[in-house]
């Protein structure tokens, strides 16, 4: 038996929400690079091009799809546009998500914290709905929600992030036992502080910078890439018998 072989997504077709840059970016040429035909998306067309371009300029398959995930109408135009291109769609990533504050929870507006919920958490809910009405008439799927350690653990002043990845990780357990009848796996994984656009700000802080390592036990952050090999699992048949699971990417954190 050929182990390796467990982990090829040839013939699979996939779309990376987000995916323009950062985690999602590196999501996507990964599971590119292991034989998925693979949308981009982004809310920025330029940005959500490029990525795709750098895809087919490695040899992949891809599409980019400009859409926000928090509107309906742009979610069913992005699994339209999968399926007229591909024909199928078999991995759902639902990595899109912001945190643009950083602030006391007694500040919060109720407007920021709208903001946050509409795009991490009414967002993944629409494209996971979108896509089950494709992937349940097929009898096979595979969803990925990317979820956070801030949804198990207390990030302090990051309170309606938290609670939307937290949120994430009920909408994945319920999502797996509803689904496991029609053979669609859904798992989600919990990246730790990763280098990004996403927590530039905390880190040009040095005593952010330094707080953060002194909860990671491998003492430094993440890179994009480090995702990768999590999402290559779950999404291929090395993963089928797990559902309804949180596979944490973290350095360690949540071991403290």
């Amino acid at each position: 038996m050929n182990v390796l072989r467990q982990f090829s997504l040839e013939g699979k077709v996939a779309i990376v929400t987000g995916s323009s840059r950062g985690i999602g970016r590196a999501i996507a040429e990964g599971l590119a690079g292991a034989g998925a035909a693979v949308t981009v998306n982004g809310r920025d067309a330029e940005t959500t091009q490029a990525a795709a371009s750098a895809i087919v300029a490695a040899g992949g398959q891809s599409l980019a799809v400009a859409a926000d995930v928090s509107n309906s109408t742009d979610v069913d135009r992005l699994i339209d546009a999968t399926l007229e291109r591909f024909r199928r769609l078999d991995i759902l990533v639902n990595n899109a998500g912001i945190s643009p504050y950083y602030k006391a929870a007694e500040t919060m507006t109720e407007t920021e914290w709208d903001e946050i919920m509409r795009v991490n958490l009414k967002g993944a809910f629409l494209c996971c709905h979108a896509a089950g009405r494709v992937m349940i008439p097929q009898e096979s799927g595979r969803i990925i929600n990317i979820s956070s350690i801030g949804g198990t653990v207390a990030l302090p002043r990051l309170l309606a992030y938290c609670s939307a990845k937290g949120a994430i990780n009920q909408l994945t357990r319920v999502l797996a036992v509803e689904w496991a009848p029609h053979h669609i796996l859904v798992n989600a994984i919990a990246p730790g502080f990763i280098e990004t656009d996403l927590t530039k700000g905390l880190r040009e802080n040095p005593k952010h910078l330094d707080s953060l390592i002194r909860q990671v036990p491998l003492g430094r952050l993440g890179q994009p890439g480090e995702i990768v090999g999590a999402a290559i699992y779950l999404a291929s048949d090395a993963a089928s018998y797990v559902t309804g699971q949180l596979l944490s990417v973290d350095g360690g954190w949540l071991a403290l």
